[in-house]
C-alpha cells in the first residue's frame, strides 16, 4: 500500500465520517427511538445506528465495490481488494439516548481479516459530531484533530496519571471491572469513565487521558480510535506482548504503559482470570 493510496483512504474515511456524523447528530435533534436490545436490555440500539451504518456502508460502497465490511449493526461482507471497513456507526450509544455529548462515529480501513490480531490499520476517522471534533490518523502519516497534529503525554508517573476505562453491560462482569478499578484507583491520579471507546483512545493522543484500558472491546470499537492513538505516539497493546482484542486493550505513551502494564495484569488475574467474554 503506497503512502498516496493511504492519504486517499483516510479522505474517505474523513469524508464519510463527517457525512455519517451530520446524520447522528440531526436524529438526535429530532429525538431517538430505541429498536432492540443486544447483548442485555442495557445494551440497546438505536433506529439512528442502524440508518447511520447503512449509510455509512452505502457510501463506502460506492467509493470502494471491492472491499469488505466489517460493522456492528449489519451482516459483514468479504472484499476481494484486501481490505476491510471495520465500522461503529454511534459509539457510546447510552450516552447518545440520553443527549450526552460524548459519542461518535468510528470508521477505520484496515489490510487483513478483520481482526486486530493479525490486521494493519492503514486509516481512521473518529468524529464526534456534538462538539465538532474529527480525529484522524494514516499508517505512518501521524493523528490529527481538526488538522491539528496530536502527540501524546509523556513523563508522566503512574501516580500523576490520568486512565480512562468502560465497563461491560452485563452485570456480573462489571462487578469483577469494579473489583480491578478499586485495586487501581489509589495508585493514580483518578479514573474516568465516558462511555465510548473510540474517543477514549482519542483522548489518549490528544493528552486528555494519560492511559485507557477496557477489557470485551470488539473490533469496531476500538479499529480507529487505536490507530489515532498510536500514531500519536501511544504503545496500544495488551498483556505481555499481546495485541490489543477483546481480553484487553491498554493504550498510553510507552513510559507509562511499561509501568502501568504489570499492574494491571495482576489486577485482571486476580479478578477477572475466569472472566468468559
Amino acid at each position: 500500500m503506497t503512502a498516496p493510496a493511504t492519504t486517499e483512504l483516510l479522505a474517505l474515511a474523513q469524508e464519510t465520517a463527517m457525512v455519517a456524523g451530520e446524520l447522528a447528530r440531526r436524529r438526535r435533534a429530532e429525538g431517538v427511538q430505541i429498536a432492540a436490545s443486544k447483548s442485555s436490555p442495557e445494551d440497546v440500539v438505536t433506529l439512528a445506528d442502524r440508518e447511520t451504518e447503512a449509510l455509512i456502508r452505502g457510501l463506502l460502497a460506492d467509493a470502494r465495490p471491492d472491499d469488505g465490511f466489517y460493522g456492528e449493526e449489519s451482516t459483514a461482507s468479504a472484499g476481494t481488494s484486501g481490505l476491510t471497513w471495520v465500522v461503529d456507526p454511534i459509539d457510546g450509544t447510552v450516552n447518545y439516548l440520553y443527549g450526552i455529548p460524548c459519542y461518535a462515529v468510528s470508521i477505520a480501513v484496515v489490510e487483513g481479516n478483520p481482526d486486530p490480531a493479525s490486521w494493519k490499520a492503514l486509516a481512521g476517522a473518529v468524529r464526534n459530531p456534538a462538539i465538532d471534533e474529527l480525529f484522524s490518523a494514516r499508517a505512518g502519516g501521524g493523528a490529527h484533530l481538526n488538522g491539528r497534529a496530536l502527540q501524546v503525554s509523556s513523563g508522566v508517573p503512574l501516580s500523576l496519571a490520568l486512565f480512562g476505562t468502560g465497563f461491560s453491560y452485563d452485570s456480573v462482569r462489571r462487578t469483577r471491572q469494579a473489583q480491578v478499578l478499586h485495586g487501581l484507583i489509589s495508585r493514580v491520579r483518578d479514573v474516568r469513565r465516558m462511555g465510548a471507546a473510540s474517543l477514549d483512545l482519542c483522548s489518549v493522543a490528544a493528552g486528555r487521558l494519560n492511559l485507557y484500558y477496557e477489557r470485551g472491546l470488539h473490533p469496531w470499537d476500538h479499529a480507529a480510535g487505536a490507530l489515532v492513538a498510536a500514531e500519536a505516539g501511544a504503545r496500544v497493546g495488551a498483556f505481555g506482548a499481546d495485541r490489543e482484542g477483546l481480553n484487553l486493550l491498554i493504550a498510553a505513551a510507552p513510559d507509562l504503559y511499561a509501568a502501568a502494564e504489570p499492574l494491571l495484569t495482576n489486577l485482571f488475574e486476580q479478578f477477572m482470570a475466569d472472566d468468559d467474554i
